[in-house]
């Protein structure tokens, strides 16, 4: 009983955090382009905490530059860390560009890295191109830090070309296997395209016959020249009234088309994502994925009996998690609570009324949610299974029901990296697990 009381004042902290730090999904996206460096301006531990996660996910190799601040640098700023991180990282790595991602530290002492980049481009002419986002992990997600280099990268680095050849894919923070599906459809459409950021193979990569500084794979720095001039942009997972993403700067630098559409999980997101590729290429969808269309609801009718009813809470990013309830409510499934780690800006209700209007009205939604504060929605509702990641495992041990693990991160089974989500194959891999 006291317990019970305990949870029902308004904590001083959030407990058991439902999101991870800003600088995680910025070095996502360095990670995602050939020959990038993440680097990371603050404290040491902020590299070894985003590498234990990173790893721990992709079971690849992660190099995660820092500037290492001490106490001085704490105090009288980190530019000269700055600097001779810089001087390291272009000495032993020979990077095709660095990306800068500042931490709590630099970002709450006010370090003036735009004005030290300057400067330091005076100094050493020779240097790669080097882009900054500002970080602050007490402000946002690791997916608002994800969306964040997106749009830092596109800006710093886009071009404005004379002839449109290519269409532009920002995919998201999805799963490396997620990446490679949509690589293959818009080669099954025919269309030039640049995916960006493109991490399939830097963080799930082949055997290595001999070690690489930096893993082969990428969006090349030359395709991300070319954003500037592509012919049509699709951005995946923006949220309603969400204009601050990497297709913000298409669109408004750039007069790009901008089609925005959720994360396609499930039939009818599938065939919308489906019906702008139609509508961009000229043509009819491939037979081929017409037919893992109809075998995705056949087997909805098979396993329709299994899922009919089951109350369900789902726990994951904002973008993903809107793609989930859509999926969920195709098969009946009915999502009891639907909690995020995202700030608290009120879209994720508007967006889970327009996927699923029928079932919003009885979804409690949690935005900045902490485990200790889903734990207890859980308990009084009850639910047959969680949709999350692993981060919620001691919450469905305690409640002794399925966890089905999706997302970010994935780190107490192998295969994470391989993980499908999206189109009709990703749909079908994810109902068969649920089922």
């Amino acid at each position: 009983m006291e317990r019970n009381a305990a949870l029902t004042e308004k904590p001083a902290a959030a407990r058991n955090s439902c999101r991870l730090c800003a600088p995680l999904g910025a070095s996502l996206v360095f990670r995602g382009i050939a020959g990038a460096v993440p680097l990371l301006h603050g404290s040491q531990g902020c590299a070894t905490y985003i590498r234990r996660y990173l790893i721990g996910h992709f079971r690849e190799p992660v190099d995660i530059a820092s500037s290492s601040f001490g106490e001085s640098a704490a105090i009288f700023g980190g530019k000269d860390n700055l600097f001779c991180a810089l001087n390291n990282i272009i000495s032993q790595y020979r990077p095709s560009m660095i990306g800068i991602a500042t931490t709590c530290l630099s970002e709450t002492i006010g370090d003036d890295v735009d004005g030290y980049l300057f400067d330091y481009s005076v100094i050493n002419r020779k240097a790669p191109p080097i882009v900054h986002v500002s970080t602050p992990s007490y402000r946002g997600s690791h997916t608002d830090g994800f969306h964040g280099a997106v749009k830092a990268v596109i800006s710093s680095l886009a071009r404005p070309a004379l002839h449109k050849h290519h269409i532009a894919l920002l995919g998201g923070m999805l799963s490396p296997a997620d990446l490679r599906h949509l690589r293959a459809v818009l080669s099954a459409f025919d269309m030039k395209h640049i995916l960006f950021p493109d991490y399939s193979d830097t963080l799930d990569g082949p055997s290595w016959d001999e070690y690489h500084t930096i893993p082969p794979g990428g969006t090349s720095p030359a395709d991300i020249h070319r954003l500037g001039g592509v012919r049509a942009a699709i951005e995946l997972g923006a949220m309603p009234n969400y204009r601050g993403g990497g297709g913000s700067v298409l669109r408004e630098r750039f007069n790009v088309p901008v089609f925005e559409a959720g994360i396609p999980v499930g039939v009818k997101e599938t065939d919308r994502f489906f019906s702008i590729l139609e509508r961009i290429a000229g043509r009819k969808t491939p037979e081929y994925y017409v037919k893992q269309r109809g075998r995705l609801i056949d087997s909805y009718v098979d396993g329709h009996k299994y899922v009919f009813g089951r109350r369900v809470a789902v726990i994951a990013d904002e973008d993903l998690l809107v793609g989930l309830v859509s999926f969920l409510n195709e098969i009946a499934m009915v999502p009891v609570i639907c909690a995020t780690g995202s700030g608290k800006t009120g879209r994720l209700k508007e967006a889970l009324q327009s996927v699923a209007p029928e079932q919003a009205a009885e979804t409690v939604v949690v935005e900045e949610a902490d485990y200790e504060t889903i734990q207890t929605h859980v308990t009084r509702l009850a639910p047959d299974c969680i949709v999350g990641n692993s981060k919620a495992y001691p919450l469905a041990r305690a409640l002794g029901v399925p966890l089905i693990r999706v997302g970010f991160p994935v780190h107490d089974r192998v295969g994470a990296q391989r993980l499908r989500h999206v189109g009709y194959e990703g749909t079908q891999a994810l109902f068969d697990r649920l089922v």
